[in-house]
């Protein structure tokens, strides 16, 4: 069964950083397609960037701040995230295709505000 654990999330003042972690079981993180998503209130929920194979993509409104990584040895993806804007408040998802299955952790607040 696959399960994806996502935590990191929380208040942070513009300017500032977190970093969030996708733990995964089930499943392994250098073998699958994984990538973050994130919901605002009243908004669609959008890609933030992705990483398989080594290789990264990001979504422009985030490129040059956020950067995603995985530890192979621990099967946990991260998201560092950097400069934060108040427009980067949402839940944050991680997602992971494996055999040609999506699966979702629960979600992570994050929160910009002074």
């Amino acid at each position: 069964q696959v399960q994806l654990v996502e935590s990191g999330g929380g208040l942070v003042q513009p300017g500032g950083s977190l970093r969030l972690s996708c733990k995964a079981s089930g499943l392994l993180v250098s073998f699958s397609n994984m990538s973050w998503y994130r919901q605002a209130p009243g908004k669609e929920r959008e890609l933030v960037g992705l990483i398989s194979g080594g290789r990264t993509d990001y979504a422009d409104s985030v490129k040059g701040r956020f950067t995603i990584s995985s530890d192979n040895a621990k099967n946990t993806m991260f998201l560092q995230m950097n400069n934060l804007k108040p427009e980067d408040t949402a839940v944050y998802f991680c997602k992971a295709v494996w055999r040609s299955r999506d699966s979702w952790g629960q979600g992570t607040q994050v929160t910009v505000s002074s």
